[in-house]
């Protein structure tokens, strides 16, 4: 099979470059004025070496309300990935590194979203609509399929990140449509010096990564630009078209045996930029990879343009106001079959109001306003037919109030009251309380509904063996959590109980043709566990499990393809010397119901990374202002080659997912302060 010949990807390619290049002679200008610029010295940039072990583990969060809180006062189930454990750990796409957070599960499915994390077990769709990312606190989102994630995971720059805050469980009162069982918020880094930073890395049969990172301060300007490229080995398989998709009446015949190269390539740029207020920023990810559809075997390109202009307005002392236009726009093609060309797009406009109405009271309340459009042509045919097309608008209005009963006591209550196109006016709530009985635990119980409305293919599809509906209501969650979290100096951690029962899911119904409907119930239940500890500064070590279960209406036990269980660990050692050593480890159970798979079946596995950095500026005697790094990452050190349930409307076979062991080796140079 060829590689990435039927797409072209030379514009995108351009506008990447044009973009990093850009910044690089705009950063490379500021760098070599830097004498007479000074920065401010009273926004110093954040020095993690300089940090003692308890200004680490002291965290706050903002997705839960919007507002800072501590990690253990936020009104919801979170875990966060550190700046000090992204660079302690490393990682070569947001996939891995999210691969490492606390309930969620590295997944696949058989058509367009190949990358996915599942949070909780809930893998109920062929994409990844369950899961709400966002990027600074503005929604991204894929509405014709509704929710494909994989170039985010595969593409986004993750050197640019600062933060990862991830809610377990519904964000619907705040963030709307999609954030049903987890919400990932990027928090990036800002400029608070001029910086370069400019990594290049290769390994065996091909292996390519490389990144830079640029930071620009001057008065109250700053900005902000990053550039990520990963190019993995070929990973040759053989593949076995399962018995119930040979001689398909809809799609082409092929070999019941295929030697396939699948491949994975991703691109992605990030921009932003802050001056007086006014906020701008701006992010594109390209993912190539193989796709596995019907018994046959094709090509797939994903992007995703995202914009969003900002401006933060402080009306009073305690009222804060933020104004937010976010555009995101996603393309999807696959080639040779089915054949599909895709281009989405929503617009959001949001009023958010932080008021602090008191010692006691703070109170998130705002508006919003979206339209979502799309078509979806089957490009087998000539002229390329319309298989879907539509417009949609939706607004909605949420308020949430947390409030200190005593000073042990936060009560948590909120709604959002949604509109979305001819569906009835709909509400979801959320309450709970936040109960902190010393200064180093505290107790949650939480309760929180959301939704993920129906995507235009599953309202308008119109193409052979299969029909969208537009009479779909949206999808609905109700979920209770019980979590104990403690933090003490050094350490950090906690268990979490969560019964989530989902209704109204949307799902393809067999029939002639194949049709979208509201049908059933699931109910899943689950425990998280999760610990953090700082043995000395120098010696890092995290871990967690999920076990859940899951049981339809019908009685159907565990018909998600996650595993029950699964562990995590991970051990950082890091001197004063410029070494750093570390070691992940993702060890999954066995995904029951594919013993009749003729393709490998997927049995308990562990998956190994490693991340290895030598700063050779201090053995070389170099100035603070100028770094060279020696850098090692290896993915899957195990060797263990992966292949997940090809989830969609033939789940009783498994598709190629992990490839074996890569190593990536190169070279890192810094400039700045």
């Amino acid at each position: 099979m060829s590689r990435f010949h039927s797409f072209s990807a030379t514009d995108s390619w351009r506008a990447l470059c044009g973009v990093a290049c850009a910044v690089a002679l705009f950063s490379t200008a500021a760098l070599a004025q830097q004498p007479g610029h000074p920065v401010d010295a009273s926004a110093p940039a954040p020095d993690l070496a300089s940090m003692d072990i308890e200004t680490l583990m002291n965290i706050e969060v903002t997705s839960a309300s919007r507002f800072a809180d501590k990690l253990s006062d936020a009104p919801s189930i979170m875990s966060v990935v550190t700046s000090d454990e992204l660079r302690r750990f490393g990682g070569m796409t947001l996939g891995e590194i999210l691969q490492r957070v606390t309930g969620l599960t590295g997944t696949s499915q058989y058509f367009t979203d190949r990358s996915m994390v599942a949070a909780r077990g809930d893998q109920t769709k062929t994409a990844g609509g369950h899961i709400l990312f966002l990027i600074n606190g503005r929604p991204t989102r894929e509405v014709q399929e509704g929710g494909i994630i994989s170039d985010l995971l595969e593409s986004f720059p993750v050197e640019i990140i600062e933060r990862i805050e991830v809610i377990r469980g519904p964000g619907s009162v705040l963030y709307g449509s999609n954030a049903f069982s987890a919400v990932i918020n990027l928090i990036t880094k800002k400029a608070k010096s001029n910086q370069a930073t400019v990594e290049g890395r290769g390994g065996a049969d091909g292996a390519v990564a490389s990144s830079t990172q640029l930071m620009f301060k001057h008065g109250a300007l700053s900005a902000v630009g990053a550039a990520q490229l990963h190019d993995a080995p070929d990973w040759p398989v053989t593949y076995t078209v399962p018995p119930s998709l040979r001689n398909s009446p809809v799609a082409p015949q092929q070999p019941n045996v295929q030697d396939v190269s699948v491949v994975d390539r991703g691109v992605g740029s990030y921009l932003g930029a802050d001056y007086k207020g006014f906020s701008f920023m701006s992010a594109f990810t390209e993912w190539q990879s193989t796709a596995f559809v019907t018994g046959n075997v094709g090509e797939t390109r994903l992007t995703r343009d995202f914009a969003n202009l900002g401006y933060d307005h402080k009306a009073t002392q305690n009222w804060d106001m933020n104004f937010n236009v976010t555009f995101t726009r996603t393309t999807f093609s696959e080639v040779p079959y089915a054949s599909t060309k895709r281009d989405s797009n929503e617009l959001v406009a949001e009023w958010t109001n932080l008021i602090t109405l008191g010692k006691r009271d703070r109170l998130t309340a705002g508006a919003l306003f979206n339209r979502i459009a799309g078509t979806e042509e089957y490009i087998a045919v000539v002229p390329h037919q319309i298989a879907a097309q539509g417009t949609r608008p939706g607004g909605a209005f949420y308020a949430q109030l947390d409030h200190q009963l005593r000073h042990d006591l936060k009560l948590i209550g909120g709604f959002q009251t949604n509109k979305i196109g001819d569906i009835s006016l709909d509400t979801v709530p959320r309450g709970g309380a936040v109960w902190s009985p010393s200064s180093w635990v505290s107790i949650k119980a939480l309760y929180g509904q959301a939704f993920r409305a129906p995507a235009l293919d599953e309202l308008h599809l119109n193409r052979p063996g299969i029909v969208g509906n537009p009479n779909l209501l949206p999808e609905k969650v109700g979920t209770f959590d019980l979590g104990v979290g403690f933090q003490g100096s050094r350490v950090q951690g906690g268990v979490d109980y969560f019964h989530s029962e989902q209704t109204d899911s949307i799902v393809s119904v067999a029939g002639k043709p194949i049709r979208y409907v509201n049908l059933g119930q699931l109910t899943f239940n689950g425990v998280e566990l999760e610990g953090k500890y700082y043995f000395q500064k120098d010696f890092f070590v995290q871990g967690s499990m999920l076990y859940q279960t899951n049981v339809s209406g019908t009685g159907q036990t565990d018909v998600t393809p996650i595993p029950n269980l699964g562990f995590k660990a991970g051990v950082s050692y890091e001197d004063r010397h410029g070494l750093s050593a570390s070691l992940f480890e993702v060890s999954d159970g066995a995904i029951d119901g594919y013993a009749n798979s003729v393709n490998p079946v997927q049995g308990s596995h562990n998956i190994l990374n490693g991340d290895l950095r030598y700063d050779i500026g201090k053995l070389l005697h170099l100035s603070d202002t100028n770094n060279i790094a020696l850098v090692v990452h290896a993915t899957n050190l195990t060797d263990y080659r992966v292949w997940l349930p090809g989830w969609g409307f033939n789940s009783v076979d498994t598709i190629p997912v992990q490839q074996g062991r890569v190593v990536y080796a190169g070279i890192r140079f810094f400039a700045g302060k």
